[in-house]
């Protein structure tokens, strides 16, 4: 991992050699936006405890960045082990989780430790937690727990040492009222929390990431960096970004595989054309005063609509 400035701001990336078995899809993340400081002093001041720790955030916002951060954070020597829970297939479940005996089915003439053995000693980072079958659920609360797994056809349980780091995209409370998710767990998860904010939330952001990407890229194609034109920037910024980072990524690549000149402008972003009106400054300040509860401000706002 690497975290230096960058335009006067922390910025969190993970180099290639660094990644454990499974690859990073969203590669950095910047904290130049309140929102985005007030996250990571959050995420800062978890990553020491040993707390199981629950990230909500929309897909492609950077939910395994994070939880590499607090790996990274913590004292833990052990490995980061980051599985999809959505790929995890339901008959093998358990022995891709929790491992299985020597000659527990055939084939199988040696052990496994499963995802929970391998990051034995570290941190689990289990991603879109909610895809994972309710028997299944009930079986990882039993491990966390008792710090302890039974192998698919084991006798006697393995103790492990493993600190959960989960995340969603989705609501889980509303999972748990409608039966979809162990209430159990959901409450175990709570002591820990994040919220990662959509991008379109984090506008200060928005810019700083895009000229990370600008310069990765331009360095691995061997192409001089170009400029972001005003216009640009203010169409990056205007940008609902439903694919988040990950979307912000992939117009940065393409406008500058498609540039002609030192500067990209606005067509070569390729955005969509339908895209609502973007905010004005004064409603972007109104929607920042409710979000804050500044009713000082929105009452004077009160007063000089009435007086115009």
């Amino acid at each position: 991992m690497s975290s230096h400035e960058h335009f006067g701001q922390s910025l969190l990336t993970f180099p290639d050699a660094e990644k454990s078995p499974l690859s990073i899809r969203a590669k950095a993340l910047v904290f130049v936006d309140p929102r985005s400081r007030q996250l990571r002093q959050e995420l800062e001041a978890l990553a020491p405890r040993s707390v199981s720790v629950l990230i909500r955030g929309e897909t492609g916002t950077g939910k395994e960045l994070l939880a590499r951060h607090i790996h990274r954070e913590s004292s833990r020597g052990g490995l980061f082990v980051s599985v999809n829970c959505g790929a995890i297939s339901p008959t093998y479940a358990d022995a891709e989780l929790f491992g299985y005996a020597a000659g527990s089915h055939s084939g199988s003439a040696s052990s496994r430790a499963g995802w929970f053995g391998s990051a034995n000693g570290g941190t689990l980072y289990l991603d879109e937690i909610g895809d994972l079958p309710l028997p299944i659920q009930v079986k990882l609360l039993a491990a966390l727990e008792n710090h302890e797994v039974i192998r698919v056809g084991a006798h006697q349980p393995s103790p492990v040492d493993v600190r959960l780091v989960a995340a969603t995209s989705i609501d889980l409370a509303q999972a748990v009222a409608a039966g979809k998710f162990h209430e159990r767990l959901y409450h175990y998860l709570g002591e820990g929390r994040l919220e990662l904010p959509p991008l379109r939330e984090r506008v200060g952001d928005i810019l700083s990431l895009a000229e990370y990407f600008l310069g990765i890229y331009s360095q691995r194609l061997g192409l001089a960096v170009p400029l972001i034109s005003e216009a640009a920037q203010r169409a990056l910024e205007q940008h609902s970004w439903p694919g988040n980072t990950r979307e912000l990524e992939n117009i940065i690549h393409f406008a500058l595989l498609v540039s002609t000149s030192d500067q990209i402008l606005p067509e070569h972003l390729n955005l969509p054309a339908d895209q609502p009106a973007p905010a004005t400054v004064i409603e972007r300040m109104v929607l920042e005063w409710i979000r804050q509860g500044d009713r000082q401000q929105l009452e004077r706002l009160k007063t000089w609509i009435a007086g115009a």
